[in-house]
C-alpha cells in the first residue's frame, strides 16, 4: 500500500485518500496555482497509526523520499545542510473539514544552527529567533501535550516588560528568550527535550497529528456534526513560507463569496507581518481585502484572480488561506467554505440562477442539519434600546443568556439548565466544550474568520466578534464595554446577524422563510417522496407548521390538551367517585375538545389530522403523592385539620404505579375506562362535521397508542365506529376517518400483519419503541449514562436523537413489511422526533415509509433530507 502522495500526483477528487486539505491542494498545484510544494501522508496511514499504534511498514521511508524530492524541488535543506534552510508546516487535513480541532506543527525543523542560517537568509535576527520559538510552543503543546497557557504566561511578562501590546513588537533578544524558556518549559512538564534532530521532530509531529484525531475536542465535533469516527486524517506536510518575514509580507483567510450571507463578493481578512495562526486566533485586528489591494495592489489583483479560478473549478464558495512572501504570494490550502445555513441556500439558489448548477445539485449543496440556524430568532427591529456595541455579524440568530468567561463555566451552567453565552477575548479550539454548550458566543477580538466565527457558524450558534469595545476580564469574572460593567451571571443578549450586543434580555423576533428557502424547498419537493408532516397540539402550532410548508399533522398529542385551566377538571372526572360529577367534567372537556380539534382542522383544511387518544397514564395528570404525604406532615405538626389532604391522598393512591409508563396507559386505559377515549372521539367528530358544516374540508385520523396484540386494536375500534355512526346519523351524512394505530412496542412490530387487519395507518412512535428495544428509560439514562456511553464509544449515537437502525430500525422495516402484507392500503409514517433528523429520515426513505413527521420548526429540514434521501445525497450521519 502507498502512503505517500506528492501534491502533483494527486488532484481534487482524492478526499477519502488524501483528505480535504491534502485533496485541495494537489488540485490547486493541478491548476497549475502558486502552491508551496509538499507531500500528504494519507489516511490510511493514520488508520493503521491508530490501530496498531505506530506508523505501518514502509511508510516513513516514503516520507524520507518524498522530503528528499521536496529539497530538490525546492532548492533548500532540510537540517543542518547547506543554503537555504527548508522549515515544514505538518497539518491536520480529515475528509470533512474540522476547523482547528485536531494539531499543527509549524517551522518544523529548525534548531540552534537552524536558526543561524535562517537569520542570514531573512537578514533578520528578530525573524528567525521568532520562527523558533513558534515552533518550541507549537511542538510543546501539540506533541508533548504541554498546556499552552505555559507558554502564553512567558508571553505575556515579555510584553509587559517591553510594554508592547502585540508579540509582533517584541525585539529578537526577548524572542530568544521566549524560545530557551520554552524549552525549558517543555522539559519541566514533559520530561524530555524538544530533539534538535529535524527528522526526529518530523517523525513526533507525523504521529501528533494522527493521534489528535482521538482528542477530546475533535471527538466533540464529529459527534456534533455527524463525522463518522472512522476516517481518520491525512496529514500534510509542506515548504513554511514566511508571512512574517518583513512588514511587506503577511497572511490572510479569504472566501470567494460572503460566509456570512451569502453575498457575492470576496470577503477576507489580512494581517500584515503574521503567520496563519495569527489571523485565526483573533490576537490582532485584522485588515480587509480592499485595504490588503492598497497596501499590495498586485497581490490583491492576483489573489482576486485566484479565487475567480478556484470557483469556477469547484463551482461554489471557497475557503482560501494565503500568504504573501515579500514579493510572491503564495495559496496555502483551499477547501469548500464553512457558511451559514442562510448563506448556504443564498448560494445554492444564485449559482442556479447563473447557470453554474442545476436545482438537483442545489438542493444537495444544502446541509439539512443546518436549517435549524434559520430557526433562530432575531432581535426585534424597532427595537428603542440601543445596542452597547457593535461587532462582525459572524453568525446569525440572536441569543439571551447569563454572560460567563471559560468553558468550564459554560459547560456547569448550562448542565445545571441556565441558557449562557460564552464571552472570550477570542475563543481556542480547547473551548469547543463551553461553546458546544453556550446559546452564543461573544468575542472582543477576531472577524468572519476567526475561530470563533468559523466554529459557531458550523455549530449553527449566533456569534458577534471582534468587539473592540469589549474588555474581559477573566480572573476578576466580569466585562466591560464602554462605561457599562456586567458580572459573569448578568444577563446579555446578542445578534449574530447584526452584530450587536444588548445589555439585559431584548425582545427576539420568531424566524420566517426566506423567499431563497421557499424556492429551494420548492425545488427540494419535486425530488422527494416521502411526505411531510408536523407534530402539533395547538391551532397556532398547526399554523405554523403550514407556514412551513407541513402536509399534514402527524401527530395531536391530546394529553396536551388536558393541563392548563383544564386541569382542575381531568382531577374532578380521574378522583371523584360521583357519576354526575364526572359526567360534567366529560362535559366539559368535550366542549373543550371540539374547539382544539375544530382550530387544528381549519388550520390544515385539506390536510390530514392525527389525533393520538389520550396516552399517558393517569396519574401524571395528578398531585404528586409523595408531595402530599410531605404537605400532610407539615400541616399535622402544625396542629391543623388534614381531613382535606387524607381525602386527596386517598383519591391518589389507588392511581399509583410502580412503572407507570408500562402500567395503565394507551389502549389499555381506553378498554378500562372507556369514557375518555369515547369522549375524545365524540369531539374529534364534531368538529369534523362544525368544518364541514364551514366549507371545511377536514381530514380526521384517530391513532390508537400503544397497542401491543390485534384484539386491543380490534376492540379499541369498534367503540370508534359506534361513535362514528351515532356521529353520521345525526349530521345526516357520511364522516370518511380513518383509524388507525402507534407502533411502539416490539411485540406490536413483530405481529404488525396481524394489527394491520384493524389499522387504516401505522405511526411509529420512535420514542418508546427505543425505550422499550434498548430497556432504556430516556429521562433516567441522559441524566446518568447516555453521556459516558457517548463519550467510551459505547454507542455511536443517541438513539433517541438519531434513529437505531440495527436495532429499532429492523423493527419497523419489519412491521411496514408486515403491515402492507397484511393491508395493501396501509399508509405507514413515523411521528417520533425522529421524524425531524436528517439520518433518520434516510432511513424511512429507505425503509419505504409514506411520510415523517417532525416538530413545525423542523419541517423544512425534513423537506430538504427527504429530498436529498431520494437524489442520494446528504451530510454526515450514521442510521
Amino acid at each position: 500500500m502507498r502512503y505517500v502522495y506528492d501534491f502533483h500526483q494527486g488532484d481534487g477528487t482524492a478526499n477519502d485518500l488524501l483528505g480535504a486539505k491534502g485533496a485541495g491542494l494537489a488540485e490547486m498545484t493541478r491548476l497549475g496555482l502558486p502552491v508551496p510544494p509538499g507531500f500528504t501522508i494519507t489516511t490510511d496511514a493514520c488508520r493503521e497509526y491508530l490501530r496498531f499504534q505506530g506508523f505501518p511498514e514502509g511508510m516513513w521511508n516514503e516520507v524520507l523520499r518524498a522530503l528528499h524530492r521536496l529539497e530538490t524541488r525546492t532548492g533548500r535543506h532540510f537540517g543542518s545542510g547547506p543554503g537555504i534552510p527548508l522549515l515544514l508546516s505538518v497539518r491536520s487535513g480529515a475528509k470533512f473539514s474540522m476547523p482547528g480541532m485536531m494539531d499543527t506543527v509549524l517551522n518544523l525543523g529548525i534548531n540552534d544552527d537552524v536558526v543561524l542560517k535562517l537569520e542570514t537568509w531573512a537578514g533578520d535576527r528578530r525573524f528567525a529567533w521568532d520562527a523558533y520559538r513558534r515552533f518550541i510552543q507549537t511542538f510543546g503543546r501539540v506533541v508533548r501535550n504541554v498546556p499552552g497557557e505555559a507558554f502564553e504566561e512567558v508571553l505575556t511578562n515579555l510584553r509587559q516588560e517591553a510594554d508592547v501590546a502585540s508579540d509582533s513588537q517584541l525585539s529578537d533578544e526577548a524572542l530568544e528568550r521566549a524560545t530557551r524558556a520554552f524549552q525549558r518549559i517543555v522539559v519541566d512538564r514533559a520530561g524530555t527535550a524538544v530533539p534538535d534532530d529535524p527528522f526526529a521532530q518530523l517523525s513526533e509531529s507525523v504521529a501528533a497529528v494522527f493521534g489528535s484525531w482521538h482528542n477530546q475536542r475533535a471527538q466533540r465535533y464529529r459527534r456534533l456534526h455527524n463525522i463518522p469516527e472512522h476516517l481518520g486524517t491525512a496529514c500534510n506536510v509542506q515548504m513554511m513560507v514566511f508571512g512574517d518575514l518583513d512588514d511587506d509580507s503577511g497572511t490572510g483567510v479569504c472566501f470567494t463569496r460572503d460566509p456570512a450571507t451569502g453575498k457575492a463578493v470576496p470577503y477576507g481578512d489580512y494581517l500584515p507581518n503574521a503567520q496563519g495562526e495569527d489571523v485565526v486566533a483573533g490576537t490582532r485586528n485584522t485588515l480587509s481585502l480592499a485595504e490588503l489591494g492598497t497596501r499590495h495592489p498586485q497581490h490583491h489583483a492576483h489573489l482576486l484572480k485566484v479565487m475567480s479560478t478556484l470557483e469556477d473549478n469547484y463551482q461554489d464558495m471557497c475557503d482560501i488561506a494565503f500568504t504573501i512572501e515579500r514579493e510572491k504570494l503564495w495559496i496555502l490550502q483551499t477547501r469548500i467554505g464553512k457558511r451559514t445555513a442562510r448563506a448556504a441556500i443564498r448560494i445554492a439558489t444564485e449559482l442556479v440562477e447563473e447557470g453554474v448548477i442545476d436545482r438537483k445539485e442545489a438542493v444537495k449543496r444544502v446541509d439539512p442539519y443546518s436549517l435549524d440556524q434559520l430557526l433562530h430568532p432575531r432581535v426585534a427591529d424597532d427595537l428603542d434600546i440601543p445596542p452597547l456595541a457593535s461587532g462582525v455579524a459572524a453568525s446569525p440568530g440572536a441569543a439571551t443568556g447569563v454572560a460567563v468567561f471559560d468553558k468550564h463555566t459554560a459547560e456547569d451552567w448550562a448542565a445545571g439548565g441556565k441558557t449562557v453565552v460564552l464571552v472570550r477575548w477570542e475563543t481556542t479550539p480547547d473551548d469547543i466544550g463551553g461553546m458546544i454548550a453556550a446559546a452564543g458566543i461573544l468575542t472582543s477580538h477576531g472577524g468572519k474568520t476567526s475561530h470563533a466565527a468559523v466554529v459557531a457558524r458550523g455549530m449553527g450558534k449566533p456569534a458577534v466578534t471582534g468587539v473592540a469595545a469589549l474588555l474581559v476580564d477573566e480572573g476578576k469574572r466580569r466585562a466591560t464595554i464602554g462605561d457599562f460593567t456586567f458580572e459573569e451571571g448578568a444577563l446579555i443578549t446578542i445578534d449574530g446577524g447584526a452584530g450587536t450586543v444588548y445589555a439585559g434580555a431584548m425582545e427576539l423576533v420568531e424566524p420566517e422563510p426566506t423567499p431563497e428557502l421557499e424556492n429551494l424547498l420548492r425545488w427540494a419537493d419535486t425530488y422527494r417522496r416521502l411526505g411531510v408532516r408536523a407534530n402539533a397540539d395547538t391551532p397556532a402550532d398547526a399554523a405554523v407548521a403550514r407556514r412551513w410548508g407541513a402536509e399534514g399533522i402527524g401527530l395531536a398529542r391530546t394529553e396536551h390538551m388536558f393541563l392548563g385551566d383544564r386541569l382542575p377538571i381531568v382531577r374532578r372526572l380521574i378522583l371523584s367517585d360521583d357519576d354526575a360529577v364526572r359526567k360534567a367534567a366529560l362535559d366539559e372537556l368535550h366542549a373543550a375538545q371540539i374547539l382544539d380539534f375544530a382550530g387544528i382542522l381549519e388550520a390544515m383544511d385539506g390536510h390530514p389530522v392525527i389525533v393520538r387518544l389520550l396516552d399517558p397514564p393517569l396519574n401524571e395528570f395528578l398531585p404528586n403523592l409523595i408531595d402530599l404525604e410531605r404537605e400532610r406532615a407539615s400541616i399535622l405538626a402544625a396542629g391543623d385539620d388534614v381531613s382535606d389532604v387524607d381525602a386527596t391522598i386517598a383519591g391518589v393512591a389507588p392511581w399509583q404505579e410502580i412503572n407507570p409508563m408500562l402500567g395503565m396507559r394507551g389502549v389499555r386505559l381506553g378498554l378500562f375506562i372507556p369514557d375518555i377515549y369515547l369522549m375524545q372521539v365524540r369531539a374529534a367528530l364534531d368538529a369534523v362535521v362544525g368544518r364541514m358544516k364551514a366549507g371545511g374540508t377536514p381530514r380526521l385520523a384517530i391513532m390508537v397508542p400503544l397497542v401491543a396484540t390485534a384484539e386491543e386494536l380490534h376492540r379499541v375500534r369498534t367503540m370508534i365506529e359506534e361513535e362514528l355512526e351515532q356521529s353520521e346519523a345525526r349530521a345526516g351524512h357520511s364522516l370518511d376517518v380513518m383509524i388507525g394505530t402507534m407502533i411502539e412496542t416490539p411485540r406490536a412490530a413483530v405481529t404488525a400483519g396481524e394489527i394491520a387487519a384493524a389499522a387504516d395507518f401505522f405511526s411509529f412512535g420512535t420514542n418508546d419503541l427505543t425505550q422499550l428495544t434498548y430497556g432504556f428509560s430516556r429521562d433516567d439514562v441522559e441524566s446518568t449514562f447516555l453521556a459516558r456511553y457517548l463519550d467510551d464509544g459505547v454507542l455511536a449515537d443517541n438513539p433517541f436523537e438519531t434513529l437505531d437502525g440495527p436495532g429499532v430500525g429492523k423493527l419497523i422495516e419489519l412491521a411496514t413489511v408486515g403491515g402492507k402484507t397484511g393491508n395493501p392500503r396501509i399508509e405507514v409514517g413515523v411521528c417520533g422526533e425522529h421524524g425531524g433528523d436528517p439520518a433518520s429520515i434516510r432511513f424511512c426513505h429507505r425503509a419505504g415509509l409514506d411520510y415523517v413527521s417532525c416538530s413545525p420548526s423542523r419541517v423544512p429540514v425534513a423537506r430538504l433530507a427527504a429530498a436529498q434521501a431520494a437524489i442520494g445525497s446528504h451530510s454526515g450521519g450514521s442510521v
